[in-house]
């Protein structure tokens, strides 16, 4: 990897606007920072000053790379351009996820960048993702649709029958592990099981998680691997059977393939919907307005601005497979280039006062689930029905939510993630 230096004399001006350009460790995937939340101050000045900019890392802080550091991308255009060109982009050369664990020994490292499905380039990319794709289809998300609806009504209820308490682990968690649990066909008593593993795996960096994040992820694919011998011998209608049987060109996948399946959709199934319902919920309640506007129309457009607004994952990465340019900056092969999704979806030249949440806003490209290309989010569809059906449940049971204190949000290098968010649930309990 080489820094493109006579770029980054270019930006001196720059950082006597951005005085953070200077402050040595200064690192937009610091897990401090998001536990103070998105920098959204910070995306700003970038978008105008240094839409490109060259973030170095410390030796050491380089949450598992030793590379000196990465681009930092803020503009929405660019993401879009950069994601769904595979030909000079790659997710396969360092993996996407920009931080991991300093600690994480290097072979873990390795495994974890080849194993997960986010993290092929096309043809195996679109190879892998044709196993899962046909779960997660339009037709087959409206099937469960009957069945979420009753699951998210319930939830709803016995949090309001509880008075007040956290809404994240009383309302926001239970469906998407309920969604995603069913489809692997993980048992009703095991699923806490699955949360809790997921949680401690993600979350290493946060002090509120003190499972081993290695322990946790071994827990999950030996409990991954007993379901794939079960199913070898007993199919049924869910992916780990459609997993454990593909035969998709004539290859089937390996054990550490299906094991990072297994992982990448347990995960990623709860964590992110999850978020996007706890942020949902908080600008609601910060926005009482936008609450009235939902509760009275139930506009069509308020899922996607809360998935906005929320952007549960604040980055991924892609490295350059050529020498190349964004915005007349020079950009080398090898580097790695951070698409922040947490700026560019509140990139004023593309949304109209991007600091106001809105639930009616229209159109809205955010890039929540991705910036397009091969990597759009498989499970978009979902995810989209799981924050309506949610909402519609909270507006119809416990209208009169309010909050009683501000969130604590989740100490993590690339996820926005919110941990607790004390409520009362309006019903005088």
């Amino acid at each position: 990897m080489t820094q493109a230096n006579d770029t980054v004399v270019a930006q001196g001006d720059a950082a006597a606007q951005c005085p953070f350009m200077t402050q040595e460790g200064w690192d937009f995937t610091n897990p401090d920072l998001m536990e103070d939340g998105v920098p959204q101050e910070e995306f700003a000045q970038l978008r105008k000053t240094a839409p490109v900019w060259w973030n170095a890392q410390l030796p050491g802080k380089g949450g598992g790379f030793s590379d000196g550091g990465y681009w930092v991308v803020t503009k929405h255009a660019d993401i879009r351009d950069i994601s769904k060109n595979a030909e000079d982009w790659s997710a396969a050369e360092n993996g996407v996820i920009m931080r991991f664990d300093d600690d994480m020994p290097p072979e873990a490292l390795e495994v974890t960048k080849a194993g997960l499905l986010i993290n092929h380039d096309p043809p195996e990319h679109t190879r892998l993702r044709k196993i899962v794709a046909k779960a997660f289809t339009p037709r087959a998300v409206h099937g469960l649709e009957e069945k979420l609806d009753e699951a998210a009504r319930k939830i709803v209820q016995e949090a309001a029958d509880s008075g007040n308490g956290d809404f994240v682990h009383q309302v926001a968690v239970d469906l998407p592990l309920m969604a995603i649990a069913d489809l692997l066909g993980v048992p009703q008593e095991d699923r806490m099981k699955l949360f809790d593993w997921s949680n401690s795996m993600m979350n290493a960096e946060d002090p509120d998680f003190p499972i081993d994040p290695q322990v946790a992820s071994a827990e999950i694919l030996g409990y991954g691997y007993n379901m794939a011998d079960a199913r070898r011998k007993c199919p049924a209608d869910d992916i780990v059977t459609q997993l454990v049987n593909a035969d998709i060109d004539g290859h089937s996948l390996d054990e550490i393939e299906f094991g990072y399946f297994f992982i990448l959709l347990t995960v990623a199934g709860n964590e992110t919907t999850r978020n996007a319902i706890s942020h949902g919920m908080n600008a609601f309640l910060d926005n009482p307005e936008q609450w009235e506007i939902f509760k009275e129309q139930r506009p069509a457009t308020a899922v996607d601005e809360i998935v906005r607004w929320a952007t549960p994952v604040n980055s991924f990465q892609r490295t350059a497979l050529v020498d190349t340019e964004i915005r007349g900056v020079k950009i080398a092969k090898g580097d790695r280039v951070g698409m922040f999704y947490g700026s560019a979806n509140y990139d004023e030249e593309v949304f109209d006062k991007p600091f106001e949440f809105n639930v009616l806003r229209d159109p809205n490209p955010h890039v929540g689930f991705g910036g397009n290309g091969t990597h759009f989010c498989v499970g978009a569809n979902l995810a989209r029905m799981e924050i309506g059906l949610m909402f519609n449940a909270i507006a119809d049971i416990i209208p009169d939510i309010t909050k009683l204190a501000q969130p604590r949000r989740l100490r993590h290098g690339w996820i926005n993630g919110l941990k607790e968010l004390q409520v009362d649930y309006g019903t005088g309990k």
